[in-house]
């Protein structure tokens, strides 16, 4: 998952660390990725700094939970009490439950335990901002297809966006059900929010709360009272991502919602109403869960007014090139990419590879491929073979003709292996150790080859002069056999 940022748009990320070390590498991670980055090594600073005149605030807090003075939990327990809802991820060198639990409670986005990878902070950000409210108008939407069964669901929803039934998005996991849910709401013309819950992402209280809200007192650690996505959804939208995932204790008080339009925050008796239309998505098969008991029946039958079948990427290829093109114009500004356009080499194998993880794979590889444009790298990052090469001719694979059958399998083999270990040197330069990992076979059986085979490098290939891996030019590695 990434951030979306919209052009000409930079986020501001606040690190709150005071380890010197983590800050710097965090603030040249999130700097790469197109971040505005201010670091602070306590959390007063940080309220001194909210508190200024100007009242500037980041889009996201990274915050470590303990530091001197003012700590991150300190922080987060200031900012509910001044009613400050800032996106916040908790970076923290120990994994203690009773810590999580107290973040999440205070209005932490995540929890992440340092070292960090970077790719999962990338995600976890992604999480926090789309969880945060925020309004899409409709030209920000771009539904991005030509097949059939894709153009067929664009009507659906042109036809539905401007009526308050709820929608069903059923399909395989990336292959863009949250695009079709937010190009819903940008039809319906809403100036309210669309609002994004994944119920997979949080324990059972915290998703109630994350739904409904919670009254000051409500469990330990409910400092003020705090307003649910369907408050903050109003007239809107509200997602719930993997719906599946919910209890079924849980599925009651949504089918309540679903009903009568009202629920209560958790622990409060005060009856509010919600007029936010309802879009559900999964990656399950819902009627399976209703026969085995683990999503509610009349649930079901509530959410399924519309449904929605999003096909998988395998299936509609001609979708391919349009999304290469989407995704290099949305990224290659943020990465500083030379690359305007995909080579034909890679746009061939895409369409030749079955895209297990769909759009969002296909998102990350092209991601990928503009930060690092070796198409060898691409393909061998995909497992994508390279185009077939065109027939051996089968007088020279098999030799003279004279051979017995047994004879003609065994050097057509060998004529084969040799061919396939030479293109796998010349692909690597001549480093024998890659090569020999590359083709799965021990360093010792490379050089044997070799030597029965005479070959040494200089058979019509122009070789750079470089060092191996071990530091030795490349001549010298060849005369002494390493």
């Amino acid at each position: 998952m990434s951030v979306q940022l919209m052009p000409g748009e930079r986020r501001s990320v606040w690190v709150v660390d005071d380890d010197d070390a983590n800050r710097s590498r965090l603030s040249k991670f999130l700097s790469s990725r197109g971040f505005d980055v201010m670091c602070w090594d306590s959390g007063d600073q940080v309220l001194r700094k909210l508190s200024a005149a100007n009242g500037c605030e980041p889009s996201i807090l990274l915050l470590d939970p303990r530091l001197p003075r003012v700590g991150g939990l300190d922080l987060l327990t200031h900012l509910a009490q001044r009613g400050r809802h800032i996106p916040s991820i908790v970076l923290s060198g120990f994994r203690e439950v009773s810590a999580i639990v107290k973040a999440m409670q205070l209005g932490a986005a995540d929890y992440l335990v340092k070292p960090v990878d970077e790719q999962a902070l990338e995600a976890a950000i992604a999480r926090a901002l789309e969880q945060h409210v925020e309004t899409f108008a409709p030209e920000e939407v771009a539904f991005v297809s030509s097949n059939p069964r894709m153009l067929q669901i664009k009507a659906v929803c042109d036809r539905v966006a401007r009526t308050d039934v709820p929608v069903l998005i059923l399909g395989e996991s990336g292959v863009g059900k949250e695009v079709v849910a937010r190009y819903i709401h940008a039809q319906s013309g809403s100036r309210d929010p669309f609002v994004k819950v994944n119920c997979a992402a949080l324990p059972t209280d915290l998703l109630e709360s994350e739904l409904f809200g919670h009254e000051r007192g409500a469990f330990t650690g409910a400092q003020n009272e705090k307003p649910g996505k369907f408050e903050q959804a109003g007239r809107g939208t509200i997602l719930l991502d993997e719906v599946g995932e919910m209890i079924v204790s849980l599925q009651a008080k949504l089918l309540h919602v679903l009903q009568d339009g009202e629920y209560a925050r958790l622990g409060g008796t005060r009856p509010l109403r919600s007029e936010a239309r309802i879009i559900a998505a999964t990656n399950k098969r819902l009627h399976t869960l209703v026969e085995t008991g683990e999503f509610r029946e009349d649930l079901y039958f509530r959410l399924n007014v519309i449904t929605l079948e999003v096909p998988a990427l395998r299936e509609r290829p001609e979708d391919i090139p349009a999304l290469c093109t989407r995704f290099v114009e949305q990224y290659r500004a943020r990465y500083k990419s030379a690359v305007t356009v995909l080579p034909h080499e890679l746009m061939q194998a895409f369409s030749r590879y079955h895209w297990p993880g769909n759009v969002r794979q296909l998102e990350n590889y092209i991601r990928r491929f503009l930060i690092l444009p070796d198409v060898n790298q691409a393909l061998a990052a995909l497992e994508i073979p390279a185009a077939p090469a065109a027939p051996p001719n089968l007088a020279e694979l098999v030799g003279p003709r004279n051979l017995s059958l047994k004879d003609l399998a065994a050097s057509a083999a060998e004529n084969v292996e040799r061919e396939l270990i030479q293109r796998t040197l010349t692909e690597v330069h001549w480093n024998r150790r890659e090569a020999a990992r590359r083709l799965n076979i021990c360093y010792k059986s490379l050089l044997n080859k070799l030597h029965r085979w005479e070959l040494s490098g200089q058979e019509g290939v122009a070789r750079p002069k470089k060092h191996d891996e071990f530091g030795h030019s490349r001549e010298r590695a060849i005369g002494h056999g390493r």
